[in-house]
């Protein structure tokens, strides 16, 4: 019963719960460039969301799935975030994460680290003024 479900894998090619080197999609050189180039702008503008204080990091890197993108932000206090995304292959060479998908990704990425620091000092600020 194991033999024909897709985590048995091919017997002497493919390891049991592997995925044939034939399903894992590959990018090529220029969409490799462009997606990196697109993940360091979403980090650039989760920075200009947030103070110094916070460190903010990108990656791409090939998962088990195919490119896996990785933007993640740590806060001054608190738990980090992140944000993992699989790119759009099919999309167009100068845009393998859209604009709009950007921009959304890293005004969500500050917004989660800064309520990260909220929940984090909770009452332990007095306030300055009533």
């Amino acid at each position: 019963m194991n033999g024909n479900t897709p985590y048995a894998g091919l017997p002497g090619v493919t390891g049991a719960g592997q995925r044939a080197a034939a399903d894992v999609p590959e990018l090529s050189l220029e969409q490799k460039r462009t997606l990196q180039r697109n993940v360091s702008q979403i980090a650039a503008r989760t920075r200009e969301f947030l103070p110094n204080e916070y460190i903010v990091d990108s990656d791409v890197a090939d998962g088990v799935a195919g490119p896996q993108a990785l933007v993640a932000v740590q806060p001054p206090i608190g738990h980090p975030v992140s944000a993992n995304f699989t790119p759009n292959l099919e999309a167009a060479p100068e845009d393998v994460i859209e604009s709009d998908e950007r921009n959304e990704v890293a005004r969500g990425l500050a917004a989660s680290a800064a309520l990260q620091v909220k929940q984090a000092v909770k009452n332990g600020v007095t306030p300055t003024a009533r």
